[in-house]
């Protein structure tokens, strides 16, 4: 493991605390046939033990779509090159901002815990994943995201 990366720190403010110092992004991977990919968070993170979606800081300067695609290779083994970016919704307190990229898988891949970020992996249909105990930053864009996801005429969803 190498050096720290001066982005994986914790910026604070009125709105409260967040990691990344230069904002962070997670991806969500939709495959029309397994679901939605998730990553149940190993119980030492930031609210661990809830589930998510691979991600993490952004490196000074890294464009949010390119560290979504980076952290979830690094997370889950996601190959960059087998996902089309459909859109991106930004959360923005002010200080800090965090970029969910949501794209759809080309061809099928099976995901891979590649990190200790991670309990496990999990393709997880689209009207189960709010059954999920899920990250409370998750948990509240998910509607907006699902909704976005349902209006895409790009994509077809299966329960």
């Amino acid at each position: 493991m190498g050096p720290r990366d001066p982005g994986d720190a914790w910026v604070e403010g009125d709105r409260g605390r967040f990691w990344g110092r230069f904002g962070s992004a997670g991806l969500l991977v939709h495959d029309p046939a397994k679901g939605v990919l998730l990553q149940h968070r190993a119980l030492w993170s930031d609210q661990g033990g809830t589930w998510g979606l691979p991600g993490g800081a952004l490196h000074q300067g890294e464009e949010a779509i390119h560290g979504a695609l980076r952290e979830a290779q690094e997370e889950a083994a996601v190959p960059p090159e087998n996902v089309r970016v459909l859109f991106t919704s930004v959360f923005d307190v002010g200080y800090w901002t965090y970029t969910t990229v949501v794209a759809e898988a080309l061809q099928p891949f099976e995901a891979k815990i590649s990190d200790p970020e991670s309990l496990e992996l999990q393709w997880v249909g689209i009207d189960a994943v709010a059954g999920k105990e899920l990250h409370p930053g998750f948990a509240a864009a998910w509607p907006g995201l699902r909704s976005r996801l349902a209006e895409d005429p790009r994509i077809t969803l299966r329960a």
